[in-house]
């Protein structure tokens, strides 16, 4: 059977073109995906200092708390990444950050690039989450060891697994002693291993996902939530990351809280989206960044 040309260009044509919806997630960077706030690639600068203002709609500069923080070459971006003690942390003060205040009907999502160096329970990430003044708005977490049902809000035991957290109320879930609001992913993360962890938040579902998959973990993960994120106003939580503020930490930012919580590892990448990324998108960030071509 012959066909004309002009019939097997326009074959061609059609069978290239992608399905409603999905982007093309080649060579994806993150600070070039739609609705970036913020992207910290953690590389070292020109007088040997890290960078610590990101890319993005916002430049917002992250400042080291209890630092300085150590430079290893280690880098997902680049060579640089950053080694955080447990104790150590970065922040951006609420007022200059606004774009990074999501509450309300906004979306979310949070990526990290992260080595956990530390075999301590509640590894926090990053996001804006108070748990001392009752201002919990969104956040990322590692190693809870407590996972909760979304259809019950009934916990049982988890082991250095990745969380997304949302809060409607700013304090504890009503009925409940803590934010039982969370998604939580089935991977173990080992320890001294590059991960890339991601939580988004669509007001229908909390996702976790780990290495550019949902990380699916039964009735865990998805947790199925469709509540507003908190509205904390002038006097919510600051942006941090590796450490949050905690009843058993009254001298807040000074000092080190007083139980062991924190983040204690690497991190070599973070970026904050006012948008739900899509699975593909994702996926796109996994195979650019952590797959060697």
């Amino acid at each position: 059977m012959k066909y004309s040309v002009a019939f097997i260009v326009l074959i061609l044509f059609f069978s290239c073109q992608q399905p409603p919806g999905k982007q093309n997630t080649a060579g994806i960077s993150p600070e070039h995906i739609d609705d970036v706030i913020c992207f910290w690639n953690f590389q070292q600068k020109d007088d040997g200092t890290v960078n610590l203002t990101s890319a993005g709609s916002q430049n917002y500069t992250l400042t080291e708390m209890n630092g300085p923080i150590r430079q290893v070459e280690e880098g997902i971006f680049g060579p640089s990444a950053l080694e955080i003690e447990r104790g150590q942390w970065l922040r951006i003060l609420r007022e200059d950050c606004p774009a990074l205040n999501i509450h309300g009907r906004q979306e979310v999502t949070i990526v990290a690039w992260i080595k956990r160096r530390a075999d301590v329970h509640w590894q926090y990430i990053a996001g804006m989450w108070d748990e001392q003044n009752s201002a919990r708005q969104y956040a990322l977490f590692t190693s809870g060891h407590k996972q909760s049902d979304y259809t019950t809000l009934e916990r049982i035991d988890a082991d250095h697994q990745p969380h997304g957290y949302v809060s409607e109320v700013g304090g504890a879930t009503p009925g409940r002693p803590f934010a039982f609001s969370y998604a939580t992913g089935g991977t173990t993360l080992e320890y001294d291993e590059w991960y890339m962890i991601a939580f988004t938040y669509d007001h229908e579902t909390i996702k976790v996902y780990t290495n550019g998959e949902l990380d699916e973990n039964g009735n865990y993960n998805p947790f199925y939530w469709d509540k507003p994120i908190y509205d904390a106003r002038e006097n919510g939580s600051d942006f941090t990351v590796a450490q949050r503020s905690v009843p058993s930490w009254p001298d807040f930012p000074e000092g080190v809280p007083g139980n062991k919580v924190g983040f204690g590892g690497v991190i070599g990448g973070l970026a904050v989206y006012n948008r739900a990324l899509v699975p593909d998108e994702i996926a796109g960030l996994y195979e650019s960044t952590m797959i060697k071509q």
